[in-house]
Order: C-alpha cells, then sequence, then structure tokens
C-alpha cells in the first residue's frame, strides 16, 4: 500500500488517512487504488469492527481529483486515443464507495478540511460525520464541466434532498461546517484542535458496541430507501431476527438484568 494512504487497526478499529496533505489529499492513481485497497480491507476484515477515515493535515480533507495528474492524462488519451483517463470512477471510486458504504460495519469519516468532489463523495458514503469548524464542502463537478461520481448522485439528495442537491450539483460552491450542520451533512461539527480526539472517542465506542446490530442497522437503512414499507417490514424482521440470535444480544440482555455494561464480542 502506497504511503499515501496510511492503514492501521487496533482493539477493532481500523484507521484509514489519507496522506498527501501537501497536495490538499488531492486523488492521484497511487493515492485511489491504495485507499481501494484500505477500504475493501477493513471491511472484509472480521477483526475490524468500525472504520475511521480521516486525512492529515489541518487544510484539507480530500479535494478530490488531482488535476494536474488528471491534466497529462488527458493529454495522453489524446495523442493515443486509449481512453483510459475517465476509467477511474469504475476502477477506484465505485469500488471505495461500495467499499465503505457497504462495510457491515460503523464507518466514521474525520473531516478536517476541504472536502470536494470525490473527497464529498467519500465523506457522505461514511454512516457518521465528524467536521471540524474550519471545514467545508464542496461539489465541484460542475466546476470542471463533469458530472457526479463517488455515489454523490445516490447520496446527497437522500441527506439533504433532490432540490438542494441539485442546487448544490448545478451551482458548487463552498459550504461552511455550520451550514454543512444545518444541511444534515455533518452530524457534529468540533472545534479543529478537537476533531481527532473526538473522532477517535466517537469511532472506538462503535468499535466496542453491538457490530452485528450496527451491520443490521446500515443493512436496514439502505434497503429502506428504495423499498416500500410492506418490503422493509419484512427486511426488518429478517435481520431482528439475526441480531437477536447474536452472542451481543444475550450479553446485553443479562447485563441489563445484572445491572452492569455490557461487554461486547462483535458476534
Amino acid at each position: 500500500m502506497a504511503d499515501t494512504v496510511l492503514y492501521e487497526v487496533g482493539d477493532g478499529l481500523a484507521t484509514i488517512t489519507l496522506n498527501r496533505p501537501e497536495a490538499m489529499n488531492a486523488l492521484n492513481i497511487a493515492t485511489k487504488v491504495a485507499l481501494r485497497e484500505a477500504a475493501e480491507e477493513a471491511a472484509g476484515d472480521t477483526a475490524v469492527r468500525a472504520i475511521l477515515l480521516t486525512a492529515a493535515g489541518d487544510r484539507a480533507f480530500c479535494v478530490g481529483q488531482d488535476l494536474k495528474e488528471h491534466i497529462g492524462l488527458l493529454a495522453s488519451d489524446r495523442e493515443t486515443g486509449a481512453g483510459q483517463t475517465m476509467t477511474t470512477v469504475r476502477e477506484h471510486y465505485n469500488p471505495i464507495v461500495r467499499a465503505l458504504a457497504g462495510a457491515p460495519k460503523p464507518v466514521v469519516a474525520a473531516v478536517n478540511g476541504v472536502a470536494a468532489g470525490a473527497g464529498f463523495g467519500f465523506a457522505l458514503a461514511a454512516d457518521y460525520r465528524l467536521v471540524a469548524d474550519s471545514a467545508s464542502f464542496n461539489t465541484s463537478f460542475a466546476g470542471v464541466a463533469l458530472t457526479a461520481d463517488s455515489g454523490i448522485s445516490w447520496t446527497l439528495p437522500r441527506v439533504i434532498g433532490p432540490s438542494r442537491a441539485a442546487d448544490l450539483l448545478l451551482f458548487p460552491r463552498s459550504i461552511g461546517a455550520q451550514d454543512a450542520l444545518e444541511l444534515g451533512i455533518a452530524n457534529r461539527v468540533v472545534p479543529l484542535a478537537e476533531l481527532r480526539a473526538e473522532a477517535g472517542k466517537v469511532a472506538r465506542a462503535l468499535a466496542s458496541g453491538p457490530t452485528v446490530a450496527y451491520a443490521a442497522i446500515k443493512e436496514a437503512v439502505a434497503f429502506g430507501l428504495t423499498h416500500s414499507l410492506a418490503e422493509t417490514l419484512e427486511k426488518e424482521d429478517e435481520l431482528q431476527t439475526r441480531a437477536g440470535r447474536s452472542e451481543d444480544h444475550a450479553i446485553a440482555v443479562q447485563a441489563f438484568v445484572d445491572k452492569e455494561k455490557p461487554k461486547y464480542l462483535g458476534r
């Protein structure tokens, strides 16, 4: 894995850190490949019970595509006719978003600065977003004559509604942390100096929680967004049966009876 993305696992928590602060954590090919590998590894590792996605530096979470590299790739495509530049959506962005959004465990994004384009999309793929008070969000795509990718056409309308999503996509602009909180893009806004500590607390709390139940909650919410009430009720029955058979549920019930704090095993 390239050093443009750092990956660390401890006590059930996988921490993925974008590590190109000098480039505002822009996504060149090496970074996209490394991020895809880290996200897929964390999602598939049964020892990992929660994922924390963050970035190095104080200026940016991720400003999306590295346009300096992109310009060179476009020029090469024009010369060769290979048409390889835009395959990055299929090869990189889509797998990253699938891994984060579909992980059977909670994903926390600690947004430390500008989140633009695909960076915004990756933040929206998380289940919980802690945002520094100095951070901002920008769809960016139309500003460089592109359409939405990294899942934003699916996630953003579901977070803020289709009308507001269309406004932000058609007229890209910087959305500050407090506005993001009011819109529902941010779950919490904290001072930048406290962001990493607070995000760590939230992520570690989730990593020590009832993992089977968390996975079921993610699946139920995603299912309910695209299915009828009747279908969702059936899905809830299926998922509740699964959660009810988990060791964590038995532990929780016994702890309640004993008036003790449950110590979950994640299974």
